[in-house]
């Protein structure tokens, strides 16, 4: 199963990164994230921890009552699963990279997928992981429920009228643009695949992709990585894979 892949310079400079084919034009705020980093992957510029993301839990309490506001919405399509692991990268990707709004990044990289809870479940699968998914209707269908969400939980909880709408552009095109459209965007994007490679993740979405943990484990290398915006991300997700694969012996059992 092949996904598109970003399309940035991998190990090189970022001349491409604003090109968005979904719009068949550049990208304007793509194109100033690209020029303001035009190394890709972009290095970090703080420590990177690579050990298992077991070991930095998120943040104890900071957005518990975010998380209880969205309870229901961590009801589907594995979110209880994938929400936390992604939200414990996103915290880590902010610590290698302290230039970015950490804030900004945690509250969307807990919101970005609540909006599944607001499609058609049974689409969710059939439509939603199959063939080429970033065109898929659900997809954006979910991205614009996920908006709806912050905009309904994120004012009463004292959040300003700016930074949902910051939130919001985030969500919006997560999965269906190509392009991060800043910083806080691609470390979003980067923490929403990163979870992909810990052993829970292999776990749960190799079973969205009908695929075994092997057939699985080679397409996070072979499509996966090279979609990585950040070097940070680059290194925690080969230290991942390499676990993985050593704890499921996937080179074994296939």
């Amino acid at each position: 199963m092949s996904t598109p892949k970003t399309p940035v310079a991998e190990g090189g400079t970022a001349a491409n990164a604003a090109a968005d084919p979904a719009n068949g034009q550049a990208d304007a705020l793509a194109q100033a994230f690209a020029a303001e980093y035009s190394v890709r992957p972009v290095p970090a510029a703080g420590a990177v921890d690579t050990t298992a993301i077991c070991n930095t839990p998120a943040a104890l309490g900071e957005l518990d009552e975010l998380w209880q506001a969205v309870v229901l919405e961590t009801r589907t399509r594995g979110n209880d699963i994938h929400l936390p692991i992604s939200l414990a990268y996103a915290e880590r990707l902010c610590r290698a990279y302290p230039d970015a709004d950490a804030e900004l990044v945690r509250v969307s990289t807990l919101l970005h997928d609540t909006g599944w809870a607001h499609v058609d479940e049974s689409r969710i699968i059939s439509e939603g992981f199959s063939g080429d998914w970033r065109k898929a209707a659900i997809r954006y269908e979910h991205e614009q429920q996920g908006c709806e969400v912050a905009r309904r939980v994120l004012p009463g909880l004292g959040y300003s009228p700016e930074f949902v709408e910051r939130v919001c552009e985030i969500i919006d095109g997560h999965d269906t643009r190509l392009v991060a459209r800043s910083l806080e965007d691609a470390l979003m994007r980067d923490a929403d695949r990163l979870w992909r490679f810990d052993r829970a993740g292999i776990a749960l979405a190799s079973s969205w992709f009908a695929m075994d943990p092997a057939t699985y484990t080679d397409r996070l290398a072979t499509e996966i990585v090279p979609e990585l915006i950040t070097q940070a991300a680059v290194d925690m997700a080969t230290a991942d894979l390499g676990r993985s694969n050593a704890l499921l012996k996937t080179a074994v059992i296939r």
